[in-house]
């Protein structure tokens, strides 16, 4: 039985509060946030990605992010949602900066080890950037949470613990078809043995991995890793073997699947959480050779500038990682960064290799590598405007190609 706690005498009126994302967000300090807030009066919440659904509806507070993802989605269709464009890598920078309020860090952590500190558990991007800004901090000790080697905060550090037992919030596998299938085919074409991948969670992410089992030595160095992972190292595909750093590691910031991950984690050293001072640095990520990076997106224009987060006047996703690995992928030595899409949208009424972007610019075109469809994977890094335009539209869906053709015919007359 969780102890009730009482917010009111923890929070003051107009705090901001800085909540653990993804798989380790603190459903019960949230629940009693839902509940209690209201009371209090005046609460700002940011939280990076959600996935339990508790915010979808609540009222208690406003909430900010720095996307539509997960179950945020549906909270910024209702515009109740406040979207803070910045790279995953920025947040813990913006919080120590107070540009990020955090007044309070709610947290889930493990119980703690014999030292008296608690490991980070499920997430440990910006957990401890918040930890050191608040003026308090409100941790979720949680005994079904695994203890993760890696990022771990002191419980010197804690001013409230709240001991529960209850399953951390899962991201079950998504459904793969046939064109998640035939892009991961593309992508898997460019992943060599001794690689070290960095992937996302979802369907092409999911096929990409089944797609591997032939493979040797590959590594991870992810923002986020999911379910696959334990299939590759469980086949002996994914070893860490021939990574310059953190050898015989996964390195990542976030654990997103189901049980079956989180117990093959729980004080396994063969996976190490780190915060995006360290996943999602530059100089980390070029000492890795044969790095590839597999990122998601909503559209591509053609000349390659990549759209991950608006379409039209719906905000659907976020920036993410997306252009620290993109630009890590590029740049690797024997590397590559992959865009991954499908062609189309909306049951295929809807091109995603478009003439022009219906959102914003997350990734400049100057910074594009691979783009990837079912139809094939367009190589555009070094490649004039026209010459791109060529390509991206031989992997466009055919029913959509003639009309691209000749807006790709009029960059080639202007040669821009």
């Amino acid at each position: 039985m969780t102890p009730p706690i009482d917010l009111g005498a923890i929070l003051r009126p107009g705090d901001h509060v800085v909540v653990g994302q993804a798989c380790g967000e603190p459903t019960t300090l949230v629940e009693a946030l839902i509940k209690q807030g209201p009371d209090i009066g005046g609460l700002t919440v940011f939280i990076a990605t959600s996935f339990s659904g508790l915010f979808t509806a609540t009222d208690a507070f406003t909430v900010s992010s720095m996307g539509a993802i997960g179950a945020l989605r549906a909270r910024a269709a209702g515009h109740r949602l406040t979207v803070v464009p910045c790279h995953v890598s920025q947040v813990g920078p913006l919080i120590e900066a107070g540009i990020i309020g955090c007044d309070a860090a709610f947290i889930q952590v493990s119980p703690a080890d014999a030292n008296g500190d608690h490991s980070c558990g499920l997430i440990s991007d910006h957990v401890r950037a918040a930890v050191a800004t608040a003026r308090v901090v409100v941790a979720e000790v949680n005994d079904r949470t695994p203890f993760t080697h890696g990022e771990t905060v002191p419980g010197s550090a804690i001013g409230h613990a709240v001991p529960v037992s209850r399953p951390p919030v899962e991201v079950p596998p998504a459904t793969i078809t046939a064109t998640d299938r035939a892009i991961a085919a593309h992508a898997a074409s460019y992943v060599e043995d001794g690689a070290v991948l960095q992937v996302g969670i979802g369907a092409v992410p999911d096929a990409l991995l089944r797609l591997l089992r032939d493979r040797r030595d590959l590594g991870v160095h992810s923002g986020m890793i999911g379910d696959g992972l334990v299939d590759l190292v469980e086949a002996g595909v994914v070893t860490n073997a021939r990574k310059p750093i953190d050898r015989g590691v996964s390195v990542t910031g976030a654990l997103i699947g189901t049980g079956r991950l989180y117990a093959f984690a729980d004080r396994n050293p063969r996976i190490r959480m780190c915060p995006t001072s360290y996943t999602h640095d530059a100089a980390v990520l070029g000492q890795l050779e044969r790095l590839v990076t597999i990122n998601s997106a909503l559209e591509a224009d053609l000349t390659g500038a990549v759209n991950a987060e608006q379409s039209g006047s719906a905000y659907l996703g976020g920036t993410g990682g997306q252009v620290d690995f993109v630009r890590a992928g590029a740049r690797s030595p024997g590397g590559h960064a992959l865009i991954v899409l499908p062609s189309t949208a909306k049951g295929g009424t809807i091109s995603r290799i478009t003439a022009r972007l219906s959102g914003p610019v997350t990734t400049a075109r100057s910074e594009v590598d691979v783009i990837v469809t079912e139809f094939g994977a367009a190589e555009l890094r070094g490649r004039s405007l026209a010459e791109r335009a060529r390509r991206l539209v031989a992997i466009a869906h055919p029913d959509f190609r003639e009309q691209l053709d000749r807006e790709a015919h009029a960059i080639t007359r202007r040669g821009f």
